[in-house]
């Protein structure tokens, strides 16, 4: 569903109005910055596998959110907070290989903690609304 938005006067789309969607997008955009700085030798390992959880967790909103039936957006929320959860592991195991900092990881982890409350928030507010 489009309304208004190509010329910058705001969303085009509903999943851009959702506040938890701008966090995730937020989330990636810090982890692609955060793994820059990884070795090379995480190139097609830790580094791949981040970001594309990262990127993960709100294209799955935008794909929950463009779905009619209530079963099927709270199922692609659900994989959503999965691939947060993915994020979160990912960082653990990053510190531990002194890729990033633990002021870094307890940054990208404030944020996903964040998001995983706003995720949780979306499945009653689905179950609630009428359907379309």
């Amino acid at each position: 569903m489009m309304d208004e938005g190509l010329e910058g006067r705001g969303p085009a789309f509903r999943h851009e109005r959702l506040d938890v969607w701008d966090a995730a997008v937020e989330l990636a955009m810090v982890v692609y910055r955060v793994t820059q700085s990884f070795p090379s030798v995480e190139r097609f390992a830790l580094t791949n596998q981040l970001r594309r959880c990262s990127v993960s967790v709100s294209s799955n909103i935008a794909e929950g959110n463009g779905r009619t039936s209530p079963r099927d957006k709270i199922r692609f929320f659900e994989i959503a907070y999965g691939s947060l959860m993915e994020v979160v592991s990912q960082i653990e195991v990053a510190v531990r290989l002194t890729c990033i900092s633990r002021e870094d990881s307890a940054s990208i982890r404030r944020s996903a903690s964040r998001i995983a409350r706003q995720l949780s928030g979306l499945r009653p507010a689905v179950k609630r609304s009428p359907r379309p």
